[in-house]
C-alpha cells in the first residue's frame, strides 16, 4: 500500500508539471492576443497556383521559398519576447486564380493553419474579394500585387493590417504617360515632320477587372491632371483569361492609333502582342505593363514583340545601375540555381516582401499581430532588389502604399537566345540605350 501511494503521488506530482510547462507554452499579450513562442513563424503565401496567373503564382511561391530559406539558414528571425530566433514556416494558400478561391484560401490560412502573416496576392478582383477576411481577423498583410487604386483605397474596410508592395494604378500609368509624351510622341513628329503640338493617339485595351479598369481611369485621368497632348482614341475590354483578340484588335486598328497602351495579364499579352502584329497587321507600337516582365514573357512571345515597350519596376534582364544591382544579380543567379529559372517582377516583390515582415517581426520583438502591424507602419527597410523612392521602403501613412522609381524598356532581338532582350529606355538617369522608333512603324492618322 505505502508503494502505491508513493507511485499516485509521483505521478500527480508529474501531472502538475506537466500542466505548468504546458501553461508556459503561450503569453498573452497586453492585448491579449496569444504569442507563439515556440521556433516557428508561420507567413501565409497567397499564390495562384492554378487557373490563368498561374504561371506568375509559380513565381511567387519558389520566390518566398528562396527568401525563406536564406533567413533560416542564418538562424531565422530574433524574437525578443523569448531571446531567440525562430524559424519561418510558408504555408500555401492557392487563391486559384478566383475570387472564390482567395477567399476559401485565405479563410483556411487564418481559421486552420493559424499563420502569423500574410504574403502575396496577385489579381486585384482577387484580392479584394478577401480583404475584408483577412481586416476582420486583423492579420497583417503584405500585399506584392493587386495594383489597383480601388484595392488600396477602400474606404468600406479597416484597411490597418493591409499593406500594399507594389505601385498602384496611378504610379504606373504616369510613368508609362510620362515616357510616351516625353520619348515617343516627340520621334512620332520628328519622324513624319508633324507640328510638335500634334497629339498622340493611344488606344487602351483592357483587362475587364479592377486592375484592368484602373489603368483606364488613371490613364484618362492623369491625362487631363498634367495637361499631357495625349488622346485616347479607343478603349477596349475583354475578360480575364481571354487568348483570342482578333476581333477587339481589329476593332482598335479602324481607329488609327499611334500606340497601343495593352492592361493584360502575361497569359493575355502574349497572344495579344502576336496577334497584333502578325493576324491584324497593326504596324503600331504596344506598350504593357509591369506584372508582364517575367521570363516566361520574353521566352513566349518571339520577334513580333521585337521594338515593343515595357513599363517596369523589376526585370529579370534588364536591372537598373543602382546600389540594387549586386542583390538582384545574387537574387537572380541563387533562383536560377534553385530552379533552373529566372524569376519575374512578382517573384521579386515577394522575395522582398518576406524580408520586410522578418524586419517588421524584429521590431516588434514578437509575432504579436497588432506590435507587427505598428512596426509595418512605423518601419524603414533598406531597398533590397526593386529600385525605391529614396532607397527606402516605407509604407505611406494614409494608404499603406511604398513608393518605387519606375522605368520603361524597349525589347530588341537577342541573337544569341533568339529572343526579345529589354533595354532600359526611360528614365535618363536610369537609361541604358536610347528609344528607337523602328522602320517599319507606321503613326496613327486623323
Amino acid at each position: 500500500m505505502r508503494n502505491e501511494f508513493k507511485s499516485i503521488l509521483f505521478l500527480t506530482a508529474l501531472i502538475i508539471v506537466a500542466v505548468i510547462i504546458s501553461g508556459c507554452t503561450s503569453q498573452q499579450s497586453p492585448q491579449g492576443t496569444t504569442q507563439t513562442v515556440n521556433n516557428t513563424i508561420k507567413i501565409g503565401v497567397i499564390a495562384s497556383m492554378s487557373g490563368p496567373a498561374s504561371t506568375t503564382g509559380k513565381d511567387i511561391w519558389q520566390s518566398a521559398q528562396l527568401a525563406a530559406d536564406e533567413i533560416n539558414s542564418q538562424g531565422g528571425v530574433y524574437l525578443k519576447d523569448i531571446g531567440k530566433k525562430a524559424l519561418i514556416q510558408l504555408v500555401l494558400g492557392d487563391d486559384e486564380s478566383t475570387r472564390e478561391g482567395g477567399q476559401k484560401a485565405v479563410s483556411k490560412l487564418i481559421t486552420q493553419d493559424k499563420v502569423d502573416l500574410l504574403v502575396g496576392g496577385f489579381s486585384s478582383a482577387v484580392v479584394s474579394a478577401h480583404q475584408a477576411i483577412v481586416a476582420d481577423n486583423k492579420i497583417p498583410y503584405i500585399i506584392a500585387g493587386a495594383s489597383s487604386t480601388q484595392v488600396s483605397k477602400r474606404k468600406d474596410i479597416d484597411n490597418t493590417y493591409l499593406f500594399y508592395h507594389r505601385p498602384n494604378t496611378d504610379n504606373s500609368a504616369e510613368a508609362s504617360l510620362l515616357f510616351l509624351n516625353d520619348t515617343v510622341r516627340p520621334a512620332i513628329n520628328s519622324k513624319f515632320g508633324f507640328p510638335d503640338s500634334r497629339p498622340l493617339r493611344v488606344a487602351v485595351v483592357y483587362q475587364d477587372s479592377p486592375f484592368g479598369k484602373g489603368q483606364l481611369d488613371a490613364v484618362n485621368n492623369l491625362t487631363k491632371k498634367l495637361n499631357l497632348p495625349i488622346v485616347v482614341v479607343a478603349n477596349a475590354s475583354f475578360k480575364m483569361g481571354e487568348s483570342d483578340f482578333r476581333t477587339t484588335l481589329t476593332s482598335v486598328k479602324s481607329q488609327n492609333p499611334d500606340v497601343i497602351y495593352a492592361v493584360t495579364f502575361l497569359n493575355e499579352l502574349i497572344p495579344l502582342t502576336q496577334q497584333a502584329i502578325r493576324d491584324v497587321g497593326l504596324k503600331t507600337l504596344i506598350l504593357s505593363i509591369e506584372n508582364n516582365d517575367d521570363p516566361d514573357y520574353y521566352k513566349g512571345v518571339g520577334q513580333v514583340a521585337d521594338y515593343s515597350v515595357m513599363e517596369s519596376r523589376f526585370s529579370p534582364y534588364a536591372i537598373p545601375n543602382t546600389s540594387t544591382k549586386e542583390r538582384t544579380t545574387k537574387f537572380l543567379s541563387d533562383f536560377d540555381t534553385k530552379y533552373q529559372g529566372f524569376a519575374g517582377m512578382m517573384g521579386a516583390a515577394t522575395y522582398e516582401s518576406v524580408y520586410i515582415a522578418k524586419n517588421a517581426i524584429e521590431n516588434a520583438g514578437s509575432t504579436d499581430k497588432v506590435k507587427v502591424k505598428d512596426a509595418l507602419s512605423s518601419g524603414s527597410v533598406d531597398q533590397l532588389l526593386e529600385t525605391m523612392k529614396d532607397g527606402k521602403i516605407i509604407f505611406s501613412p494614409d494608404t499603406h502604399e511604398s513608393k518605387f522609381d519606375l522605368f520603361v524598356s524597349q525589347m530588341r532581338m537577342d541573337n544569341k537566345t533568339n529572343e526579345i532582350r529589354p533595354h532600359i529606355v526611360w528614365p535618363v538617369s536610369l537609361q541604358e540605350t536610347s528609344f528607337v522608333l523602328p522602320d517599319w512603324y507606321a503613326p496613327g492618322t486623323t
